[in-house]
């Protein structure tokens, strides 16, 4: 690594070609300037100039160093720029989230996108550790997860609910639904399933039920938005946050089972301590807000 102050006044000496201008332009002596040019040649291993009456030429060395100071110069200005420069309407976020809440979520943010075309927009479905490694690392912006994450370094801040949803085919007779029924139909399971079954099945079927391992499979799939198609055709039943359901495309086919004792899981959007202050990140954390009140529980 070069001496950033050295290397500074290397190409400012190059700039201006003179040694005493240089001085009054750093506010240095010009032995002070001569001597930073000796250490950066020291750093080097080579001279980078070589002395013509009162001027000087580069030498090869010089040439390359003169290139390294002038590129470090403009990625200062565009840093510079960049801060400067704070527009919600511009630039990247990368968002992570569940996947039933990324397809529910994603149409709201192409709305935006509509009117920003300089944002761009990635948006990431993963489980909820994975969410957390991501904003701790800074590769993610904002993450939305369905429990307070309890970190130093992390904002957390409850947007809302949502319903743990009992899917079926929409002939499905929902009056007295007891785990025999849901059984004679099969679960449609997927990768979160068997938790949300043991969440929604444990209090409303206390005597009968006895954990995901014992229900009857009729099919697995872990692609989100396939997971209601099989039970839209009547294969079986499913288990979803009310996000999954309501970004299913043929909804009328589909029926939710009200069971006496529902469950809700929060939402909590999740970023960087200060990253929030970014004006694209607010601006995105604010929408997913609003989107959210749609899901309740607020």
């Amino acid at each position: 690594m070069l001496n950033a102050t050295w290397l500074e006044t290397f190409t400012t000496l190059c700039d201006i070609g003179h040694f005493t201008r240089t001085a009054e332009q750093l506010a240095m002596t010009q032995p002070g300037v001569s001597q930073h040019l000796r250490k950066l040649e020291a750093q080097v291993g080579k001279p980078l100039i070589t002395q013509v009456g009162k001027s000087f030429d580069l030498t090869a060395a010089g040439e390359a160093v003169l290139a390294v100071g002038l590129a470090r110069r403009e990625q200062e200005r565009d840093l510079e720029a960049r801060i400067q420069v704070d527009d919600p309407d511009k630039g990247e976020i990368n968002i992570a989230c569940s996947g039933s809440f990324a397809m529910w979520v994603y149409p709201h943010l192409l709305d935006r996108m509509h009117s920003a075309p300089d944002l761009v927009i990635r948006v990431t479905a993963m489980p909820h550790s994975s969410i957390v490694k991501g904003v701790l690392s800074g590769d993610i912006d904002l993450g939305v997860v369905a429990e307070h994450v309890d970190h130093p370094r992390l904002e957390a801040t409850r947007i809302g609910s949502e319903e743990l949803c009992l899917v079926a085919p929409a002939a499905f007779d929902e009056h007295n639904v007891d785990l025999k029924a849901l059984n004679a139909l099969g679960f449609v399971a997927h990768p979160d399933g068997y938790a949300y079954a043991d969440d929604l099945f444990t209090p409303n079927f206390a005597e009968e039920y006895r954990g995901a391992d014992r229900l009857k499979i009729r099919t697995f799939i872990n692609q989100i938005g396939q997971i209601p198609i099989p039970v839209a055709q009547g294969l079986g039943y499913t288990i979803l946050p009310q996000s999954g359901v309501d970004a299913f495309a043929a909804k009328q086919d589909l029926k939710i089972v009200q069971l006496p004792i529902p469950r809700r899981h929060d939402l909590w959007l999740v970023s960087m301590q200060g990253r929030a202050e970014f004006a694209r990140v607010a601006a995105i954390g604010e929408l997913i807000k609003r989107a959210s009140l749609a899901l309740g529980g607020v």
